[in-house]
């Protein structure tokens, strides 16, 4: 069976060598780039504010990098900031803060609806100050659910996210060699990769079997709502996290059910 991984190539690798080891074919299509945006006044007067910040939630290991490097930018020390209590989205991420020595607090699902159920933020008291170091257009939900119980954001929008030129003619290429009798897997981590993975079936149809990984309750009723837009039932396997072993053990749970 084919299986499409659409991480970004940075993150791709450890995935696809776990997957080739238990005899799955793999593509190789990610879905997303992160773009820096540059350092500017508006990220300045938000790093001014970090030191009557609570806490930092942190949504990538590319959020990890670009933020550190700013901070230093800013004239910032990171023993500055020992107040402060770090989520990170998932292990990735976390991996990427040790590196700085920070322990973060990490969700069971690695996805907002997980980080919200972390105790830090839902049995706090006097929590009223939060600093999200994110991508453009990511965790609206996490920042709308805090703001409605009263809590402060600072809103740091450190890169912005798009589709890989190359992924485009790469998605093609795939179409093309692909056997519609049989199904074929798609990550899907996130909803703008959702969205443009859409973006690139609507340039190319096919009439492939495709089977949807999605990470966590919330992106998988919105790949359900899209079957309207598709105009067709399609499979779609929750994950809880993306980790080769939890990947690969719900697609054989999937495969032993057809």
């Amino acid at each position: 069976m084919l299986f499409i991984n659409t991480r970004p190539e940075d993150r791709a690798d450890a995935l696809t060598q776990a997957l080739l080891s238990v005899g799955y074919r793999v593509e190789a299509l990610p879905l997303l780039e992160l773009v820096a945006e540059p350092f500017s006044d508006v990220l300045q007067h938000l790093y001014q504010q970090l030191d009557e910040t609570q806490v930092i939630v942190v949504v990538s290991p590319t959020a990890v990098e670009i933020g550190m490097r700013y901070l230093q930018q800013a004239g910032i020390q990171l023993a500055q900031l020992e107040h402060i209590q770090w989520i990170a989205v998932g292990q990735a991420t976390a991996h990427a803060l040790a590196k700085f020595d920070i322990v973060s607090d990490v969700p069971e699902v690695e996805n907002s609806e997980g980080m919200l159920e972390l105790p830090i933020l839902k049995q706090r008291e006097n929590l009223n100050k939060i600093a999200f170091w994110r991508g453009k257009g990511g965790r609206q939900f996490m920042m709308q659910q805090l703001q409605q119980q009263g809590v402060s954001i600072l809103n740091f929008v450190l890169y912005h996210r798009q589709c890989p030129e190359g992924s485009k003619t790469g998605f093609l290429n795939i179409v093309q060699k692909l056997d519609p009798n049989q199904p074929t897997a798609v990550l899907i981590s996130s909803e703008a990769s959702w969205q443009n993975w859409l973006q690139l079936c609507g340039q190319y149809s096919s009439d492939v079997q495709w089977i949807y990984l999605a990470l966590g309750e919330r992106l998988t009723k919105i790949l359900t709502d899209s079957q309207v837009q598709l105009g067709d039932a399609i499979n779609i396997i929750q994950l809880e996290n993306l980790t080769a072993s939890e990947i690969i053990q719900r697609m054989r749970d999937w495969q032993g059910k057809v």
